[in-house]
């Protein structure tokens, strides 16, 4: 068999977050364009910009892929040959496809792109993945439904050089794979090019018909319930599960997440794999940093026991052990230089996040402002800060605070 390169998959909604991933720890890169991708609400990538993106994730070895998995119209189908030519000449590597004639037109106008076939199209059997290698996919993302044993039957019965990518950490949809309309329904905003609402995460209650005025809860708590908010998925301590089923490539969810969040969970996967490949325990620090990030509970998903993948019913908010208060810019003369991101203060439990590191606490005595007037408070996002320290971090290490439970 084939001996593939695993790999570690970042998010990159926009360039920090891209810059994030490719200094925590990745292997490569997925972003999307001002079109054809399935988070229009992120920031996404200008022809320009995805050019720098790719130029800096180029030089540490990292590969960049963009996503065109949209389901497009026949005005956008029309639209794409010049889209696809552009992205390519911005130095992408490999296109996330789902729609057949969007792959004919890859083949086509960027022929010089991989062609990955995106969870949208719901690959969950070997039969479907042999068809896609032969029209000229490169890699299946697989739907997330599929378990563990499928996943080993499938690498047995595709070509060698076929590569696996799956999801092991970020959101899930209630619906299959993404599949889903309604959103478009309840709001005119359509998932499936992109612009989902998230209507599985809001409250319901039942109505019966001919007492429309009258709501009544689905469970037996009168605050109502979030019957289709479904997990978050955390498959960090199962990683050489996956490595024995076949995956070759480990695909973290949230393009529309945050640098903090992507550097924090790449940073974390980053260790966790390298690990899983050595057959070593994982360190329970890296276990806890999932913990650090915003999340809904956890489980794994349906690759081992569908029962776990459950929904959430109480609430769609989000829970976090720390807040991201500060990017660290280097160090002079004793002081740690840094930006402020959002509000802290001396008195915080504060502590640093290196890549590749584990957390560091953090204390220093004395902070300055951008005037150099000694402060306590820092309360002005984007300010430049000088706070006394005698440990030397490296520049965008990530300055926390932990909260009180």
């Amino acid at each position: 068999m084939v001996k593939q390169k695993l790999e570690l998959l970042s998010p990159a909604g926009d360039a920090e977050c891209l810059e994030a991933a490719v200094d925590f720890g990745c292997n490569a890169v997925y972003l999307g364009g001002k079109s054809y991708g399935m988070r229009a609400g992120s920031k996404n990538f200008a022809f320009d910009e995805m050019k720098r993106a790719a130029e800096y994730a180029h030089a540490a070895n990292v590969k960049v892929y963009l996503t065109c998995n949209t389901t497009p119209s026949n005005g956008e189908i029309e639209a794409f040959p010049e889209f696809i030519k552009n992205a390519q000449s911005a130095g992408i590597d490999a296109a996330i496809v789902c729609d057949l004639g969007i792959m004919s037109l890859i083949k086509q106008h960027a022929p010089s792109l991989d062609i990955h076939i995106s969870t949208q199209v719901g690959v969950t059997n070997y039969a479907a993945a042999n068809e896609l290698y032969k029209l000229g996919a490169k890699r299946i993302v697989l739907a997330r439904e599929t378990g563990i044993d499928e996943i080993k039957r499938i690498r047995e019965k595709i070509p060698e050089d076929m590569e696996i990518e799956a999801f092991v950490h970020g959101a899930m949809c209630v619906s299959f794979s993404g599949r889903c309309l309604l959103s478009a329904y309840m709001t005119g905003r359509n998932a499936n090019k992109g612009e989902c609402a998230q209507p599985c995460r809001w409250k319901y209650s039942l109505v019966e018909e001919t007492r429309p005025d009258q709501y009544f809860p689905i469970s037996e708590d009168d605050n109502g319930t979030y019957i289709l908010n479904a997990k978050d998925m955390c498959m960090i301590e199962h990683l050489d599960k996956l490595i024995d089923a076949g995956v070759t490539s480990f695909k973290i969810e949230g393009r529309a997440k945050s640098a903090y969040y992507v550097a924090t969970v790449t940073n974390a996967y980053r260790i966790a794999l390298d690990c899983a490949k050595r057959r070593e325990p994982l360190p329970d620090w890296v276990n806890d940093e999932v913990y650090n990030v915003s999340h809904r509970s956890y489980c794994t998903g349906f690759y081992f026991d569908s029962s776990d993948a459950k929904q959430v019913y109480e609430s769609s908010g989000y829970d976090r052990s720390c807040d991201f208060v500060g990017v660290i810019d280097g160090y002079e003369d004793g002081f740690v230089l840094l930006t402020q991101r959002n509000y802290f203060t001396l008195d915080d439990d504060l502590e640093v996040l290196t890549p590749g590191g584990r957390p560091v606490k953090f204390h220093s005595d004395h902070l300055y402002n951008s005037d150099g007037e000694e402060i306590k408070v820092a309360n002005h996002a984007t300010e430049k800060l000088r706070a006394a320290c005698d440990i030397e971090f490296p520049r965008k290490s990530i300055l926390r605070r932990i909260n009180k439970q």
